[in-house]
């Protein structure tokens, strides 16, 4: 059916205010340093053996994500890789024109390129900031996605609303164990993209509703959620994305 003049300006309108939306998203990271939310310093519970001194490297035969600052940018590196390569495989898919309109091809691909300059920020970042020390940079990680069809758009829709309601939720938890002011600003910058991005794929889903802002992601008190380290590796790990392994002995 042909679209009437109102509905064709509605459709450009609201394709125009999610791509400013994420416009805004995009992060130059050049020149800045990793504010993750939700800090508080009545819950300083840590793991089972915390230790901000180990570096990143292979503990006992197995990867291990380090402890301290540069634990947790480790940390960041291997959620951001796993978005990274799950937007690449969406967009690159065969069927991708054939899934989204043109709207939904768009937002996609913007989350796409965001993801990709958070992932080699942080590569970046680690192997400057681990130069000259015994750290090792987090190898790159080997994905499968079995779970997810890449040619039905509410499962690709479904999944990346479960990756990036867990990345927010991660950065939020992980801010308050960040001891380095340059690394907590640049994470604040990026948590907050990570909120659009959320925020954008709730409203493909359930367009015109309140769903972008859920309460089964921000409470009472308008904050969303933050979990520890601790908390969202058993949630990332469940859903079995993730084909490499590794450890996080020394994060809370």
């Amino acid at each position: 059916m042909k679209k009437t003049k109102v509905e064709v300006r509605q459709v450009a309108t609201g394709l125009a205010s999610r791509r400013s939306f994420l416009k805004i998203s995009g992060l130059t990271l050049a020149g800045t340093g990793l504010l993750l939310a939700g800090c508080s310093d009545d819950d300083d519970n840590t793991g089972t053996n915390p230790d901000p001194n180990m570096l990143p490297g292979i503990v006992n035969g197995t990867f291990d994500l380090g402890g301290g600052d540069a634990g947790i940018l480790t940390y960041a590196y291997a959620l951001e890789q796993l978005e990274a390569d799950f937007y690449t495989r969406v967009v690159n898919s065969n069927t991708f024109g054939s899934t989204f309109n043109a709207e939904e091809q768009s937002v996609l691909t913007d989350l796409y390129r965001h993801e990709v300059i958070h992932r080699e920020f942080f590569k970046a970042a680690l192997t400057g900031a681990l130069a000259n020390t015994e750290g090792v940079v987090l190898p790159n990680l080997e994905f499968s996605y079995d779970s997810v069809n890449f040619s039905n758009r509410l499962s690709v829709l479904n999944t990346a609303k479960a990756l990036e309601d867990t990345g927010v939720s991660a950065y939020n938890g992980a801010g308050r164990y960040i001891t380095t002011p340059e690394y907590l600003l640049i994470a604040g910058k990026i948590v907050s993209v990570e909120a659009r991005h959320a925020s954008a794929i709730r409203d493909l889903i359930n367009p015109g509703s309140v769903d972008f802002a859920g309460n089964d992601v921000v409470d009472a008190n308008g904050l969303d959620k933050a979990q520890k380290p601790s908390q969202i590796i058993p949630i990332v790990s469940s859903l079995d994305f993730i084909q490499t392994a590794f450890t996080a002995m020394y994060l809370p």
